[in-house]
């Protein structure tokens, strides 16, 4: 990949497996001290000054729990951020041309039903998957975007010792992920789409990877937690597998 990429969020889960896959050859990923989203006129200088051409935007406040605890924390660094973000690459677009990976969330859909279209109506159950949502609105406002909707995990880092055998999602393990993110740059997707593994409970997800991990009822996880939870998040691929076998088939 020969484009100036900015990947904002590089500490992180996602961004630090971005960086170690060395899928981008020219990534940027500087510190919050050098380039704090919440600054405007820093992002415009920096896209600027150093070329940039695609810009992965990861950086986010994703725990659930901090994010209905400090709604306002959340709204600057996921809906604020995003848009200085969004503002930035309007205002210099005519000079520049800028790509965004904008990396949402399975959370921007219902909490039950499963089988999520990109096309279906977005109805966010927590804080977390709100900010999101209207993320996604600010992203739409450019030319040239990709909304992942996706939910995922290191496998090198479940940290709990049990898990729900009825609770369904789409999670995949992060590297996979940073897979399809490449791919979907590479064969320059735009728009929307959902990116996960086929519908799994969360039991047997985390089962291949923890092996003294034990089972338990989702009434348990929901009772530990003083937010609410999906019953069923499992994201519905077509869209995916369509873009997928045009590229990789050509």
């Amino acid at each position: 990949m020969k484009s100036n990429v900015l990947l904002l969020g590089g500490s992180g889960t996602l961004g630090t497996n971005i960086i170690k896959s060395k899928f981008f050859s020219k990534i940027r990923s500087p510190s919050k001290k050098t380039l704090n989203i919440l600054n405007k006129k820093k992002i415009e200088k920096y896209l600027i000054k150093n070329k940039i051409d695609l810009v992965i935007h990861c950086a986010a406040l994703a725990r659930v729990k901090e994010c209905e605890k400090n709604k306002l924390k959340a709204t600057k660094i996921n809906i604020v951020g995003t848009q200085n973000i969004v503002n930035s690459i309007l205002k210099i677009y005519k000079k520049k041309k800028i790509k965004l990976v904008f990396m949402s969330s399975d959370a921007v859909y219902a909490s039950n039903g499963g089988n999520h279209k990109e096309t279906d109506i977005l109805k966010p159950y927590n804080f977390y998957g709100f900010t999101k949502a209207v993320g996604e609105k600010i992203v739409q406002k450019l030319k040239d975007f990709i909304i992942i909707r996706t939910r995922f995990f290191d496998k090198k880092k479940i940290l709990f010792n049990y898990s729900a055998r009825n609770i369904y999602t789409s999670s995949i393990e992060v590297e996979v992920l940073v897979k399809y993110i490449f791919k979907l740059i590479k064969f320059n997707y735009k728009g929307i789409v959902n990116v996960g593994a086929p519908k799994i409970s969360d039991y047997k997800n985390y089962k291949k990877y923890k092996k003294n991990l034990k089972a338990c009822d989702k009434n348990k996880v929901f009772k530990e937690v003083d937010f609410k939870l999906a019953s069923n998040a499992a994201l519905n691929m077509t869209k995916l597998k369509k873009i997928l076998s045009k590229y990789d088939n050509s």
